[in-house]
C-alpha cells in the first residue's frame, strides 16, 4: 500500500467556461482530453498531466471542502486499500472510470474533504 503522487485537484464550479479560461489564460494550462462522464466538466493539463479537473454545476453549493471537491492521489494496492479502509471502519466507495483505465476508491477525511485514490486497472 503506497501513495506515489498527488494527481489532481477537482473544482466544482457554476462558472465552467470562465474557470477554463482562467486556468488557460493565467496559468497556461491546456484544456484537453477527458473521459465521457455523464456530467459537464473539463480537464486542464500541465504538460502531460491533467492537474485541474473541473465539474460544471448549475448552482454552487457549500460542502465540507467548499469548491474544492476532492484531492486525488495515484496509488498502488487496490485490494489492500479496500480491506484496510474496511478494517478501520471508514465508509468508502469504489468505482471504475469510464473506459476502464482506472479503478478508484473515494473516502472522506475528518474535515469532509473527499480523497480519491486512483489505481491502474491492470493492477
Amino acid at each position: 500500500m503506497t501513495l506515489t503522487m498527488l494527481q489532481h485537484v477537482n473544482i466544482m464550479t457554476d462558472k465552467l467556461d470562465e474557470t477554463v479560461a482562467f486556468y488557460e489564460d493565467i496559468l497556461g494550462f491546456e484544456n484537453g482530453e477527458r473521459p465521457n462522464f455523464a456530467f459537464p466538466g473539463a480537464w486542464l493539463y500541465c504538460g502531460e498531466e491533467a492537474v485541474i479537473h473541473l465539474i460544471g454545476v448549475d448552482e454552487q453549493e457549500a460542502s465540507g471542502s467548499g469548491c474544492i471537491d476532492h484531492v486525488a492521489f495515484a496509488a498502488e494496492g487496490f485490494e489492500r486499500y479496500t480491506a484496510f479502509l474496511g478494517d478501520r471502519g471508514y465508509e468508502h466507495e469504489t468505482r471504475v472510470v469510464p473506459g476502464g483505465r482506472l479503478r478508484q476508491i473515494f473516502v472522506r477525511d475528518p474535515n469532509e474533504v473527499l480523497i480519491e485514490l486512483n489505481f491502474r486497472a491492470d493492477e
